[in-house]
């Protein structure tokens, strides 16, 4: 019993605590289980990731779509909703696949092992005090069945006495069967109560299957999500930076009305094949992911593969040169791992 019992505990816990993974807000909570037992389907709703990108989205719109704040929300904002999509799914698929059995377990197994449990404690309770009456019986037919002295007692009370030893002979009889069928219905609720904590093992094989579901569904959650990033960084790599071209234009600037000379790398375009490596300050890079170069100034990288990178004047600090091989260009500073 004490296995069943820290199953219930246990699981009571893992259920409770997965509810808040799933649905942190206490209000959404309640809503969700008011709907349910009034057997309601519950409306849906929106993640606060898809709501996120709802609101990037419309401000994209406000401050134009051809801007290149108003583009980079529109490109983050359909990322965010699709991570709220990806969000939903694992939710619904963790809710059936995991919370449901386990909620299942309580609600139904182990409320029926709870009850018989009841039950046999009840029937032990009826045995016991059937055996206190037979012993009681037993006790007083003894008693009763000693024969007594002729000089010291009258006919009269003799004649009781035998009457008394009858009757309780009767009583032992009634308490003893009474024993027996009590016994007999405790038997038969032991087996039930055995044969339903037995079934224990077979939960624990359903939760652990229900596990591996559950985790599952997360890696396919997480991985969605990674996915996503890794699409809207390739993506927002490709897009004009306002920083660096304002930042660019200010140095050509302040340098052409103080000295008149002009920066080693043109302001507008970088021409990668008149970029030279410094003597000093290269650097061993490891690529973390695959890149795709947008055009023949980018270098298309592999992961894991082991490049040399530099910074040049004027450069936009998003971006550092790679080398490999007789291959150079420009390449993202996200997707790099700088070694020392």
């Amino acid at each position: 019993m004490s296995r069943a019992d820290c199953t219930k505990h246990w699981t009571e816990k893992i259920y409770r605590q997965t509810e808040y993974l799933l649905q942190p807000n206490p209000s959404a909570r309640i809503e969700e289980f008011l709907y349910e037992k009034l057997d309601m389907k519950a409306p849906s709703r929106v993640t606060n990731a898809e709501l996120l990108g709802q609101y990037m989205e419309d401000a994209a719109k406000e401050f134009g779509a051809g801007t290149p704040y108003g583009s980079t929300l529109l490109k983050v904002g359909d990322c965010e909703r699709r991570l709220g999509a990806a969000e939903r799914e694992f939710i619904q698929t963790s809710a059936i696949s995991f919370l449901n059995p386990l909620r299942n377990f309580l609600e139904g197994d182990w409320r029926t092992i709870s009850r018989e449990r009841r039950l046999l404690e009840n029937l032990r309770l009826d045995l016991d005090a059937c055996k206190a009456r037979v012993k009681k019986a037993k006790a007083a037919e003894a008693k009763a069945g000693v024969a007594p002295d002729f000089q010291e007692t009258r006919p009269r009370n003799y004649v009781l006495s035998a009457s008394a030893s009858a009757l309780w002979t009767e009583e032992v009889e009634k308490a003893e069967q009474d024993l027996r069928l009590a016994q007999t219905e405790f038997d038969r609720q032991a087996e039930v109560t055995r044969l339903l904590l037995e079934g224990i093992s077979s939960t624990h094989v359903n939760h652990l299957r229900c596990l591996h579901e559950f985790v599952e569904a997360q890696a396919a959650y997480y991985k969605q999500g990674h996915v996503h990033m890794l699409e809207l960084q390739k993506e927002l790599g490709r897009l004009p930076n306002a920083f660096a071209l304002n930042s660019t234009h200010s140095v050509a600037a302040a340098a052409g009305a103080s000295e008149g000379t002009e920066s080693p790398v043109e302001t507008e375009t970088l021409k990668i094949e008149e970029v030279q490596a410094p003597a000093t300050g290269t650097r061993k890079a490891k690529v973390l992911y695959d890149y795709d170069a947008a055009d023949s100034s980018e270098l298309s990288l592999l992961a894991d593969e082991l490049i040399t990178v530099y910074t040049v004047p004027g450069m936009d600090s998003d971006w550092l040169i790679g080398e490999k091989g007789n291959q150079k260009g420009k390449v993202p500073v996200t997707y790099l791992e700088l070694l020392s």
